[in-house]
């Protein structure tokens, strides 16, 4: 009877143990993430990344940079614009009517 008593003592501490050790360790990986990610976004001087779609010397006109609208100037597509679809295009903005 003391036996069993020494053995669930000893099972129920291991388990408690390995709790212990797994919620430790769910913790370190998370705040490890989370100062993973704000070392990134608060670096001093961040290098831009290049972007050849942005480098006009490297570009063919046929990529739009990134962000940037870049209208279809294909005969077919124009054939079926609306006057007010082409001035927004012809202004460099995306546009917002059919």
């Amino acid at each position: 009877m003391i036996t069993n008593n020494i053995k669930s003592k000893g099972i129920y501490a291991a388990m408690i143990a390995i709790a212990i050790f797994v919620g430790a360790a769910g913790v370190s990986v998370i705040k490890t993430q989370g100062g993973a990610s704000a070392a990134t976004t608060t670096a001093a001087n961040p290098t831009p990344a290049v972007n050849s779609a942005n480098d006009p010397e490297t570009n063919d006109g046929k990529t739009a940079a990134a962000g940037t609208f870049k209208p279809n100037e294909d005969s077919a597509h124009e054939a079926n614009e609306s006057t007010a679809r082409e001035a927004q295009e012809d202004a460099g903005a995306r546009p917002t009517v059919k």
